[in-house]
């Protein structure tokens, strides 16, 4: 009789268990259909470069490529971690495992195509000049001369545009910095004679210190802008793709541009 009893309470205790296993199955399946699972991927940045990139009072890193490619994330069903790094850093994070995603208003360039696999392209910007604001004797390329000391931002599209323009005697050095931000702060120093940026990006700068700097009209090779990820990362970048075409087509991008840029592209 006892064992019986026994029986019978061992039987019960493997239904009763049964049951549990059963009820944590649902939940795991729940808890995927419910976003817990969705992959996050790490995007790295450098954030002096506003609009496109920068960092909000709180610490946080925002700008219109944040925006945009959270809108792409949230259209594809997956996450976005932000990194910071220097601008000359970011594709050898890339490359090597240590992020999945540029996002750094980064020029599309044969160069960086032979090392990263750019995204569809978002946004073309020419190169300004800025110069001091009591500057009259530069209005342009043309006015440069090989006394001069002209900078830009490092492994940059500008970067390598003063230098280009070093090499050939045009100016006397190419002041190429890691910042923005250390290549403004030059100019107002009278360390340099001019800075060479992309023209939204010298747009802030400009009404930032209306009373020391200017920009002048003169544009640089307009030049496209994407994201990008490792070679050979096809799954992600097919994402990209998709989630942008699908909030430029969904009125998304527009309002995105007008948020950051002021204006429709």
């Amino acid at each position: 009789m006892k064992k019986s009893v026994k029986i019978l309470v061992l039987a019960l205790i493997a239904v009763l268990s049964m049951g549990l296993l059963a009820g944590c199955g649902n939940d795991e399946e729940s808890a995927g259909t419910s976003g817990e699972d969705v992959k996050t991927y790490v995007a790295c940045t450098e954030p002096t470069y506003a609009p496109f990139d920068s960092t909000d009072e709180d610490g946080n890193i925002v700008g219109f490529d944040m925006d945009l490619l959270d809108a792409i994330a949230e259209d594809q069903g997956f996450k976005v971690e932000y990194l910071s790094l220097e601008f000359d850093a970011l594709v050898p994070a890339v490359e090597a495992g240590n992020a999945d995603i540029i996002a750094a208003a980064m020029n599309v360039t044969e160069d960086r195509a032979e090392k990263v696999d750019f995204s569809d392209e978002y946004y073309e910007s020419g190169k300004v000049i800025l110069v001091k604001k009591d500057n009259t004797t530069i209005n342009g390329i043309e006015d440069f001369t090989s006394d001069m000391k002209v900078a830009a931002q490092i492994g940059t599209t500008e970067g390598e545009y003063v230098q280009e323009l070093k090499d050939e005697g045009t100016i006397a050095e190419a002041v190429v910095l890691n910042k923005t931000t250390d290549c403004i702060l030059q100019l107002q120093n009278g360390d340099v004679d001019a800075v060479i940026m992309d023209a939204p990006v010298a747009d802030g700068y400009t009404v930032k210190y209306a009373d020391e700097i200017k920009q002048l009209d003169a544009t640089i090779d307009p030049a496209p802008m994407a994201f990008a990820v490792a070679k050979g990362n096809s799954e992600l970048l097919e994402k990209i793709n998709a989630g942008l075409k699908n909030v430029m087509e969904n009125g998304t991008y527009d309002e995105l541009v007008e948020k950051w840029m002021g204006a429709e592209e």
